[in-house]
Parts: structure tokens; sequence; C-alpha cells
């Protein structure tokens, strides 16, 4: 009786071992040896491989399902977050034709219109600036061609942007942000966060959001470039549908 106590008291033992560290007590024959673990000392240490056995079959995992955006969705999802994604800027010296290839080469339809030294935000250009009847009106204003104009006399300067607090974004929903650019009658804005501790009025720009990229990411059909207002009514018309 004494020793079938003790080996069933073993027994306990071995499967307290695996609940708590997730392994047998005793090595698996079938399982392919693995080296002693060591620390890292060097970042480039190669890590354990080994070679699959025989008749072991390999599965793709499942796709996530992602959920569509609606229109009282958390707004942060329909930002383009400039803390994950490069911003892709450009001079305000550039020629209009120059931003138009960079937008795209970038697939985009904003750049932010940055210092060359101070890389600070000068203004935003944007397809509708580039493809609308702005750059028309404003080469007969200057008297000049349209192939002479530059970024600077088309863009938004940053003293006009529509701002809005990331902390207020953090909390809106999509619906809030729809609202806003159609109160401003604008196709984008701005995220900013006041850098903490800052003396002065530096703002970081977090975000921008994007009419168009709402639009489709709500699954509605991009509109003409330059026609704001349709969009507007588009998105309108799926929200009271």
């Amino acid at each position: 009786m004494a020793g079938r106590s003790q080996r069933v008291q073993a027994t306990r033992k071995d499967h307290f071992l695996q609940l708590m560290f997730f392994q047998a007590s005793r090595p698996d024959p079938n399982e392919p040896a693995r080296p002693q673990e060591q620390p890292f000392t060097d970042p480039h240490v190669p890590l354990h491989s080994f070679l699959a056995r025989p008749g072991v079959r390999y599965a793709l995992p499942s796709a996530r399902k992602t959920v569509p955006v609606q229109i009282d969705s958390p707004a942060t999802e329909v930002m383009t977050d400039l803390r994950v994604v490069s911003a892709v800027s450009i001079s305000a010296d550039a020629s209009v034709d120059a931003a138009n290839r960079l937008m795209i080469d970038k697939r985009v339809r904003a750049l932010f219109v940055a210092d060359d030294v101070t890389r600070q935000i000068l203004g935003v250009v944007t397809a509708t600036d580039i493809l609308g009847e702005r750059p028309l009106q404003v080469a007969q204003q200057q008297a000049i061609h349209r192939s002479d104009l530059v970024v600077r006399d088309i863009m938004t300067a940053a003293e006009r942007l529509e701002v809005l607090d990331l902390h207020d974004v953090e909390r809106a929903k999509v619906g809030n942000i729809v609202a806003t650019l159609q109160h401003a009658g604008r196709q984008h804005a701005l995220a900013v966060e006041l850098a903490e501790g800052s003396e002065s009025a530096v703002m970081t720009v977090c975000g921008i959001f994007s009419l168009t990229q709402i639009a489709r990411q709500l699954g509605i059909a991009p509109a003409p470039t330059h026609d704001i207002a349709n969009t507007f009514a588009e998105i309108e018309s799926a929200i009271a549908g």
C-alpha cells in the first residue's frame, strides 16, 4: 500500500508541475530536442528552430472579421494616425504639378506643407486644391501661367486649418467629425496635442481626418474631387437610409 501511495503522490506532483509550467516534467520523445535556454546576450542571436515531423499539417489562421465603420463608431477609426503612419510633406516652393505627382505616387489626397529647415507645418494642400478651380483662379489673379504656380499659392495656411483637440477626438464619434467638417465646409481637419510642459504654444499634429476617406470607410462611393457638398449629401443619405 505504501508503494501505491507513493506512486499516486508522484503522479499528482507531475500533474501539478504540468499545470504550473505548462510542460511535462518528463521530455516527450516525439518532440525535437531543444537546447538549454540561455539569455539573449547578442541582439542578433538566432532563435531555436526545428524541422517539422512527417505527417504534420499546417493551416492558415482564420481571417479577422473587420467591423464596418458606422456613423456612431469611434472617431479614431477614421483618423489617419500620424504616430503610426508617416506624414507625407512637400516644400511650399514646390510646383503644383510636383505636388500632384507626389499625391499620386504616395496614394494620398493631402500633403503637409513643411518648412525645409525647421520641419514646422506651414499649411496643407489637398487634391481638391490642385484639381479644382483654385489653381486657375489664382493664376488669373497673378497673371501667370498655371504651370508656374507653386504650392504656397494654393495651400491652406496653418493658421486657417480646422484643428481639433486630440482628447476631444478620442471621445468623439465619426458623426461628430462629419458634422465638424460640414460646418467648416472643409475636407480635412487636424487632430493635435499640446506638448506637455511646453511654455510655448507648440502643437503636435497626431492625426488627420479626410472627408473622402470617411466616406469610403462608411461604404460610400467617392464623389468627384471638387464636389464636397455632394459627399456630405451622400453621407446624409446613407445615414437616413
